[in-house]
């Protein structure tokens, strides 16, 4: 795609843009008197517009009905995940009886661990991406260690080659087959929150499996922003939040996938609750835990309405546009603004930036993550005041995420002209 730096030119794309009409249906912060340039869904969402009205329908039954919203609500809340479930197996390319919407993201990964991290003494290692999110390198510690094991000895992390940032597929193959004997799990996120690398998640369960591991992905960071097949990929477990680029709210609610090849497999260890118990005798309270079919049988408790609403109201919208669609909107908002970051580069400023994201648009997500040379730090703040809400990570890196549902490519010319600016 030819890309110009002109403002009329990002108007123009905008005018042409399938999806315009979906900016208007969520809300912008307010920056000196003008939307701001929310460059920063991967870490928070914009709020749907439908969202309040969603919530209060489930406010107005609970006041109205309150024990009985369970069965005579608007939406009974008895089955309210049920609700979502279509739609979100849609977002993440499954079958509905491989996806749940529950719980919380890191609570959802432990859940999973329980039943897919088997460790025996020859085969108990973990892989995963050095520079992975917090919560999985602490979840994968601490069940490494409710194992036995020592983390340090257990846990493969891979990193990019010296003077890289980013993996190179081949490297991931090759630590999977240099360790096939020892691996009980490969556990990646699938896109990584620091340089917005989006894994090839096909080609590394493909190799996980030919080693006779299990393959579960934190998708976090890749759930509405990728185009996912999870069960054609043959995953086994999968989980995300949808806060992020599914616009679900602050600590909203998560979901679960596992393929439909362990729906019927009673045996998998799990920690049980009653909302995964066969749901046509749940309410006579007997003794012995029998799981319903697919992911809802790792439901613990009963459904979170509030959270679920919201996300219930993002999933429509979700549904309306469909994966593919945003996908391709994505590579070219990505590619706009490097082209246009490469053009400050261009300019000889005294401040510049290395991109540590993939240049290619198919090996990123809607994310580019930049390295300034210097004063970083006070770049980033000079960014806000002028209205950008971006994301700062130690040490050095400002995270920039054009979201193609409610980000234009005006937002990519504002945001580049007031780097500019500001170098």
């Amino acid at each position: 795609m030819t890309y110009e730096n002109t403002l009329s030119y990002a108007q123009a794309q905008d005018q042409q843009d399938p999806l315009r009409k979906y900016r208007e249906q969520f809300y912008f912060p307010q920056v000196n008197g003008r939307d701001a340039v929310y460059f920063t869904g991967n870490s928070l969402g914009l709020q749907p517009k439908a969202a309040k009205a969603a919530i209060e329908l489930e406010l107005e039954d609970w006041a109205n009905l309150g024990v009985e919203g369970h069965f005579e609500g608007r939406n009974p809340w008895m089955h309210y995940h049920e609700f979502l479930t279509e739609k979100a197996a849609r977002v993440v390319g499954a079958n509905p009886l491989e996806v749940v919407v529950m719980n919380t993201l890191t609570v959802n990964l432990h859940l999973m661990m329980v039943s897919f991290y088997r460790p025996t003494k020859e085969r108990f290692k973990i892989i995963t991406e050095a520079g992975a999110f917090p919560s999985d390198q602490y979840a994968l510690e601490t069940q490494v260690k409710f194992h036995g094991f020592i983390p340090d000895e257990a846990i493969i992390e891979i990193a990019p080659r010296e003077g890289e940032h980013t993996l190179r597929t081949e490297d991931i193959i090759n630590v999977i087959n240099a360790n096939a004997g020892s691996v009980a799990l490969i556990m990646m996120g699938g896109v990584n929150y620091y340089t917005g690398q989006a894994f090839d998640m096909e080609t590394i369960t493909k190799a996980g499996h030919v080693i006779g591991a299990t393959v579960g992905f934190d998708l976090a960071h890749a759930a509405g922003n990728l185009e996912l097949h999870l069960h054609d990929w043959n995953v086994d477990f999968a989980v995300w939040c949808t806060y992020k680029y599914l616009n679900s709210g602050p600590g909203g609610t998560s979901g679960v996938f596992v393929h439909e090849r362990h729906a019927d497999n009673a045996d998998l260890p799990r920690f049980a609750g009653w909302w995964g118990h066969d749901k046509e005798v749940r309410f006579k309270m007997q003794k012995g835990f029998k799981p319903m079919r697919g992911a809802a049988g790792w439901q613990i408790s009963n459904a979170q309405i509030l959270p679920m609403a919201v996300h219930n109201a993002s999933l429509k919208i979700f549904d309306e546009v469909g994966m593919k669609a945003l996908r391709q909107k994505s590579e070219k908002l990505t590619g706009y603004l490097e082209f246009l970051i490469n053009n400050i580069n261009s300019e000889g400023k005294t401040q510049s930036f290395e991109m540590i994201t993939p240049t290619n648009p198919k090996d990123r997500g809607a994310q580019i993550s930049l390295v300034a040379t210097h004063n970083g730090r006070g770049l980033f703040e000079k960014l806000t005041k002028a209205g950008v809400i971006a994301d700062w990570r130690e040490p050095n890196v400002i995270r920039v995420a054009p979201v193609p549902l409610y980000n234009s490519f005006e937002d990519v010319f504002r945001f580049a002209e007031i780097l500019r600016e500001n170098v």
